[in-house]
């Protein structure tokens, strides 16, 4: 037992900040010296929160927003079930958390925090969040499309001809109106410069994008763009926001909600400042039900969230991923994962048994414990923890007990009346409508001069931009051109019906 708890107290010891997990458990009893501290100034580099359903993922998750947030440091959080909504109220002066407490011989205050409540582009309760198709991108669209290969590579081409042309893809009816054009054979001229796109992948696109507008997109893409600054505030006493994005309106929607978080990320590492390394970050950022994202993920896809992974931490942000198994998540991000809170696995089959061994060697060897009798034993409200260390060292490993959460574990009322409440309603409640990709190819058809039959051939020495126009208005002019626009009059394309 000394051995136990030197080596504890010497590998979790913090000079600065940090969030306290619990205490330490040895041959089932609790070692209260055996304190378990994460310092604050390793938070960026990132961690895990993994175990089977049931297990005190969410809870653990509740604990670590509490005290960041008390240390001034925003949180953002995916709330996949209502569960963390109770971050917003005091927890009960009688119950669980309170006995938990007093049994690690701490003491217990009920306290709420300040959470702001979001939602996917209005669906359920909270303030709005949405994205413009242009600001998503080609790779995360693909994603939410389940695009493979060769139609991700179109999608980039038509990105890229949007961008050329100056066509604004706000939500989906502008992709569908260019999707469309470009599967014409006047836009397959159009595309000759950057590449060909085939008739095939084409409708297979449009077919995916009416599925996606089922599937939440119609609310999701539009304007006004949700700003990544507010995603970083802190209350008027100092502690950090903890934005709660509420998602059991669109727990049956996995691809749209996983790939927009993933957004959401890469718009921090894309718009936030190099900063280095911190004595506390300035964000931390949960990722829950985190195995959606890489599910059928393409291999572009991968590097791409490993890497924005790898190098949003000199942004001052930590990401921690939240899923039943380490082996959930690719090798290449599960290795920039310094911080692991495993609780329980369950070993019923065959491939259970298979991924709780390959879990155990993802963590360093102890001297105190059978690590695979241990991840299968631990209780709820208990996990097996390592860290890295003030130094950057990897701790060793310790059966933890953790602390209970001070805010409610119940799931708060009256959401929508706090979200309405909020000064981001006022910025993000009602949706704009703005002149984009569709509205231009209706206004150029209006606006195009109807042409002499004698009329010359455009000279070579004529721009870039207009030589560039004509084959777009000859399409639009055309019978088969004008039957689309009298398509998308009638509201045959039902992504159009809205703007036109």
């Amino acid at each position: 037992m000394a051995a136990f708890n030197e080596t504890i107290a010497q590998a979790y010891a913090v000079q600065g900040a940090s969030i306290d997990l619990g205490r330490g458990v040895l041959d089932d009893k609790l070692v209260s010296d055996a304190v378990v501290l994460l310092p604050l100034a390793t938070m960026n580099r990132h961690g895990l929160i993994a175990g089977a359903t049931g297990t005190g993922k969410t809870r653990t998750l509740q604990l670590i927003a509490e005290q960041l947030s008390d240390a001034g440091v925003s949180v953002f959080a995916a709330d996949y079930k209502g569960d963390l909504s109770g971050l917003s109220q005091a927890g009960a002066a009688d119950g669980p958390a309170p006995k938990r407490m007093a049994d690690l011989g701490l003491p217990y205050q009920p306290t709420a925090y300040p959470v702001e409540f979001l939602s996917l582009g209005g669906i359920g309760d909270g303030v709005p969040v949405r994205a413009t198709v242009t600001d998503f991108g080609p790779e995360l669209l693909g994603k939410v499309l389940s695009a493979n290969e060769t139609q991700e590579q179109t999608l980039a081409l038509l990105f890229r001809f949007a961008d050329e042309r100056g066509f604004g893809l706000v939500d989906l009816a502008d992709l569908r109106a260019l999707l469309t054009y470009l599967g014409s054979d006047a836009g397959k001229a159009d595309l000759t410069g950057i590449g060909g796109v085939s008739s095939a992948t084409i409708g297979v696109l449009l077919r995916s994008l009416v599925e996606l507008e089922d599937g939440g997109g119609k609310e999701f893409f539009g304007e006004p763009l949700f700003e990544i600054a507010d995603l970083m505030r802190t209350a008027a006493d100092g502690r950090g926001i903890i934005s709660c994005l509420e998602l059991s309106a669109i727990q049956d929607k996995p691809a749209l909600f996983s790939t927009a978080l993933m957004w959401l990320l890469a718009e921090l590492f894309e718009q936030l400042p190099e900063v280095g390394d911190l004595d506390k970050p300035k964000l931390v950022f949960f990722f829950d039900e985190a195995h959606l994202l890489f599910a059928d993920a393409t291999k572009s896809f991968l590097e791409s969230v490993e890497r924005t992974v790898r190098m949003i931490r000199s942004k001052g942000v930590g990401v921690f991923f939240v899923t039943q198994a380490p082996t959930d998540v690719p090798s290449a991000v599960l290795g920039q994962l310094g911080a692991r809170v495993q609780h329980a696995l369950r070993a019923f089959t065959p491939e259970d048994a298979d991924a709780l061994k390959k879990t155990v060697r993802t963590y360093p060897t102890s001297e105190f414990y059978d690590l695979e009798k241990l991840i299968t034993s631990v209780g709820t409200g208990e996990a097996v923890v390592t860290i890295l260390s003030e130094k950057g060292v990897p701790t060793p490993v310790v059966h933890t007990r953790l602390r209970a959460p001070r805010s409610s574990m119940s799931t708060a009322s009256g959401i929508a009346a706090a979200a309405a409440a909020s000064s981001l309603a006022v910025k993000y409640g009602t949706r704009l409508e703005k002149e984009s990709a569709a509205e231009q190819l209706a206004q150029r058809v209006q606006q195009a001069p109807a042409a002499p039959a004698d009329q010359p051939a455009a000279p070579k020495h004529e721009s870039k931009a207009k030589q560039a126009s004509d084959p777009l208005t000859d399409f639009l002019g055309s019978r088969q051109g004008k039957t689309l626009q009298r398509e998308v009059i009638r509201g045959a394309f039902s992504l159009l019906r809205k703007r036109l």
